[in-house]
């Protein structure tokens, strides 16, 4: 289980400090949640302080018990947290099998590595030793990160707007995704996202807005207010139609 526990994250914009997140706590223990709410409201905020990326104003973040709030990305990943950015990074001279097997941490065979490819809707024998480069579309390094992610099967995952620059048929792919992702880890799933498709696989919902939790609860109890009402959020809903 992962807690935040009064988390505050504040930075300094033209001499005048603003405040992101404000003494935020939630508790993620599901083995999927969904953080969704409007632009500019925290989100991704959130989960790089979760992955360690950013560290917190205040407040504390706990892993199965243990505070991890001073902890870098590095030895956060060891203790089994990964982190897919909503614009992957390219890492040009390093292949596609080069960098799913290094997020295994072992050798595995090329055959295993296609396997992961082939769960994203990759063709691995077009995409196993093809270089991480401008020659890849935003679609495609996206989905090798998500396969980089299954591959090192942590027991707890962020995806910050896994959606973001994939065609339809690699979307409703993404759905199928993580609901084996989530049915065959015993840890938890967290997935930054508008979309309505993935909030309804949901086991709970967490609304950001503002940088406050606005509301929280089961897939059941949340998606019906969303649907009724913008919760300060007028983009939430274009984005779910």
């Amino acid at each position: 289980m992962l807690e935040l526990q009064n988390v505050s994250y504040q930075v300094n914009d033209d001499s005048e400090d603003k405040e992101i997140l404000k003494d935020v706590s939630i508790k993620v223990c599901d083995h999927l949640v969904v953080v969704t709410g409007p632009n500019g409201g925290g989100k991704s905020t959130l989960a790089k302080i979760i992955a360690g990326i950013i560290k917190p104003s205040s407040g504390k973040i706990i892993l199965d018990g243990e505070d991890i709030t001073e902890l870098s990305v590095t030895e956060r990943a060891r203790k089994g947290i990964s982190f897919a950015f909503q614009q992957p990074v390219r890492f040009k001279g390093l292949t596609v099998i080069d960098m799913i097997r290094l997020a295994a941490g072992k050798e595995i065979t090329i055959a295993e590595a296609c396997n992961y490819l082939s769960e994203v809707g990759l063709c691995a024998k077009d995409y196993i030793h093809r270089e991480i480069n401008a020659s890849l579309s935003g679609g495609e390094v996206k989905r090798i990160e998500i396969a980089m992610v299954l591959a090192r099967g942590t027991k707890f995952s962020i995806f910050d707007e896994p959606e973001a620059g994939i065609d339809l048929w690699s979307f409703q792919n993404l759905i199928q995704v993580f609901e084996k992702m989530y049915q065959r880890i015993k840890g938890s799933v967290l997935v930054i996202s508008h979309q309505e498709r993935i909030l309804n696989i949901a086991d709970r919902i967490i609304v950001i807005a503002d940088g406050n939790v606005a509301d929280e609860g089961s897939r059941e109890e949340i998606m019906p207010k969303l649907m009724k009402s913008d919760i300060a959020c007028p983009t939430l809903l274009d984005k779910m139609k």
